[in-house]
């Protein structure tokens, strides 16, 4: 696994087309490129097989807000959210953990940076996946229509050593929970 490079955005494109054209959330390489270029230290590629066998792009985004699929970013922002925004592993490389060292691979990097949350928005039925990774799902938080009915924003609060927990309201872990929010 190593850092995105000017030279992998063909595979890039591809996988990203092959993952999501079908489901009509496929963004484009100009969109794509500007997410790699609000923040190229949170975008990874892994290696496998002669190419590349996946690819995770990562962005610096306020809590509770995601970028449009229809829209190119136009630069970096402050945020201690570091939003998860795309994560895909080829079929081919698929079954192997891969995902789940990349998104630990964004959670260290995350913590070395020292973001407080992680964001995303889990489509295409990955919920589940997500859930055992430990986000929480948002229900409250409105989403672009760009992401289909079927997206929801979810969350995951960072802890590095030496800081308190929290859960991604801020909320120190430990404390008795408030009423449950519908």
């Amino acid at each position: 696994m190593r850092l995105l490079r000017e030279e992998d955005w063909e595979e890039v494109v591809t996988l990203e087309e092959r993952a999501y054209a079908a489901s009509g959330l496929s963004e484009g390489e100009a969109a794509l490129r500007s997410r790699h270029r609000a923040s190229p230290s949170t975008c990874f590629v892994l290696e496998h097989a002669g190419g590349i066998g996946g690819y995770l792009l990562a962005l610096p985004y306020p809590l509770l807000r995601c970028p449009d699929l229809g829209l190119a970013e136009e630069g970096a922002r402050e945020a201690r959210n570091l939003h998860l925004h795309d994560l895909v592993i080829a079929e081919q490389a698929r079954g192997r953990g891969l995902g789940r060292r990349m998104q630990q691979r964004l959670e260290e990097t995350g913590r070395t940076l020292r973001h407080e949350t992680l964001s995303l928005v889990s489509v295409q039925g990955s919920r589940e996946l997500w859930s055992r990774l430990g986000y929480r799902a948002r229900p409250e938080v409105g989403l672009p229509a760009s992401y289909g009915t079927d997206a929801l924003y979810m969350t995951k609060p960072l802890v590095s050593s030496g800081t308190p927990a929290a859960t991604a309201d801020g909320t120190p872990v430990g404390t008795l929970p408030g009423p449950p929010r519908s």
